[in-house]
């Protein structure tokens, strides 16, 4: 299992974990742009706040994802069964 040693918001990082490089950095450079947007809303907070905003945030966009995945698996599943029993 491949390890990493990052630095994301400030904070050295040190972990393993069974992912391609690439996803590694693209989730890094996510987080680090969710941030900076918050940021530029909320300048004068503390970092401890835009943090906690940032994975409220992320935390929100998550289950809005799992609903919608839940919702096209239960269409699927509809058109499934429909095509294994067909009306006659």
């Amino acid at each position: 299992m491949p390890g990493y040693n990052l630095t994301v918001l400030g904070l050295d990082l040190s972990f393993a974990a069974d992912v391609p490089p690439e996803r590694i950095h693209q989730a890094v450079e996510f987080v680090h742009q969710r941030y900076r947007d918050l940021q530029g809303r909320a300048s004068n907070m503390s970092k401890e706040r835009l943090l906690t905003y940032l994975a409220l945030s992320l935390a929100d966009d998550y289950l809005h994802d799992q609903g919608k995945l839940q919702k096209l698996e239960n269409n699927l599943q509809q058109l499934l069964s429909k095509i294994d029993s067909p009306d006659e």
